[in-house]
């Protein structure tokens, strides 16, 4: 796993954020998966595993970083960042990133 996918494994915004301002593409792919991918994937597993409320702190900063919540990537099935919130149940990001459109 890239830095930066750990990064958002981790939700360690911080390092996200040192990692992105030195140049690591918002874009990254790793295992399949963009680092938003990543960031959906890692808050619906927190929220379906602790059933602690779902947050969107990740998401929220890959999109203000310039994320698209559209892309795919080649070989993961589950469809764009935007496809797997809406499948997935994490409403907070279809929210926010149907609120990016308007």
């Amino acid at each position: 796993m890239t830095p930066a996918h750990s990064a958002v494994e981790n939700e360690d915004l911080p390092w996200l954020r040192t990692l992105l301002d030195a140049g690591v593409d918002v874009e990254e792919s790793d295992g399949g998966m963009t680092l938003l991918q990543r960031a959906i994937d890692v808050e619906l597993d927190g929220h379906t595993q602790s059933g602690e409320p779902l947050h969107v702190d990740v998401t929220a900063y890959l999109l203000a970083r310039g994320a698209d919540p559209h892309r795919s990537t080649e070989g993961h099935g589950a469809g764009s960042a935007f496809h797997m919130a809406r499948t997935g149940g994490h409403w907070l990001a279809v929210a926010l990133i149907e609120g990016l459109a308007k």
